[in-house]
């Protein structure tokens, strides 16, 4: 009787085993039910196994490498007092643990002389960009007169400039915070809806109150917009203002046109800060008509102190599926 060879055993797989010697912190670095770990066996194909203080990493090398380096990421931001959320290691798996070390010198040179490290203080929380570009927007915004922040949806371009402004204010860097973005359909569309003016153009503005609310504590925020230390208006409001010691945000700009945004940025005045953010991919405007983020980009960009920042679907801080369909998006655009 004819023998065939042999099939050796499988091999098994390589283990890199990582100790984490504060029992608590692992159980946050783990995460309920071991969700986060279950994440990142999902995204990098590997195999976690926990045994005690220690946990196994099974996989190709590469994988292993990358898992162990999320992980030690994670712990290290656990052991220095900070919160771990879904987001937080959404940006480890897709961006890495490079951000640990920022790169370009002086790029994100920050406030209290931590190098690795930006956060934005408001009454209800500590905010803190996860992303390099995130981190230098940040820094331009508390740097300049006159910031563009210029992206896709979702990579916190608004959520940060207003948290921005909570924090110069509560402060005392200024007396007031102005927040405004065109309302599209602010013709006949708008007539057409019940209420008052306000009750009109409330709509428009509700993703500012929504950041708003994130900052401050509701019967506060209420207090302020009463005595008008906090303003929420259309951009057709601004016009004929002079905006002084006031921190000023205009969203959504891709949709204002060009004299709307020339009226808009004259209205800057002594001891203000302007922020202007935008997405170019996102233009409502009648075809033909030019946007004014566009023009301002264009005839703005060498002057001084004026300051512009990029984002790209890598910087996108909501739902890890909205990267993707940026990035969908994009390549579709290309082709």
């Amino acid at each position: 009787m004819a023998t065939g060879a042999l099939t050796p055993p499988a091999e098994a797989p390589t283990e890199t085993l990582l100790e984490f010697p504060d029992n608590f912190l692992l159980i946050d670095l783990c995460g309920e039910y071991d969700r986060n770990l279950t994440t990142i066996e999902e995204s990098l194909g590997v195999q976690i196994i926990r045994r005690g203080n220690q946990l196994g990493v099974l996989g190709e090398a590469e994988a292993r490498h990358d898992a162990g380096q999320v992980l030690q990421a994670l712990y290290s931001r656990l052991e220095a007092g900070r919160s771990l959320e879904p987001g937080d290691l959404d940006r480890e798996l897709r961006m890495g643990p490079e951000l640990l070390t920022p790169q370009g010198g002086d790029q994100i040179e920050l406030f209290k002389g931590e190098t690795a490290r930006v956060e934005i203080k408001t009454r209800k929380k500590l905010i803190e960009p996860r992303t390099d570009a995130q981190k230098a927007y940040v820094k331009s915004l508390f740097d300049n007169e006159l910031a563009f922040g210029i992206g896709p949806a979702g990579t916190g371009k608004t959520y940060l400039a207003v948290a921005v402004g909570v924090n110069m204010l509560i402060s005392g860097h200024v007396d007031k915070i102005i927040l405004s973005r065109p309302a599209v359909e602010a013709g006949e569309k708008l007539g057409y809806l019940p209420g008052d003016m306000k009750d009109k153009v409330d709509p428009y503005m509700q993703p500012l109150y929504d950041a708003l609310n994130d900052f401050l504590p509701g019967k506060q925020s209420a207090k302020m917009m009463e005595e008008k230390v906090i303003e929420i208006a259309p951009l057709a409001f601004m016009r004929g203002r002079t905006l002084s010691n006031a921190f000023v945000v205009l969203d959504e700009a891709q949709n204002a046109t060009t004299m709307q945004m020339k009226m808009f940025l004259t209205r800057l005045g002594e001891g203000s800060r302007m922020v202007i953010t935008g997405d170019r991919t996102q233009i409502d405007l009648p075809r033909g008509m030019n946007s004014g983020l566009w023009d301002a980009e264009r005839l703005l960009k060498n002057i001084p102190k004026i300051s512009f920042n990029y984002f790209t679907s890598k910087d996108v801080v909501r739902h890890p599926l909205v990267a993707a369909i940026i990035e969908a998006y994009e390549k579709d655009e290309t082709n």
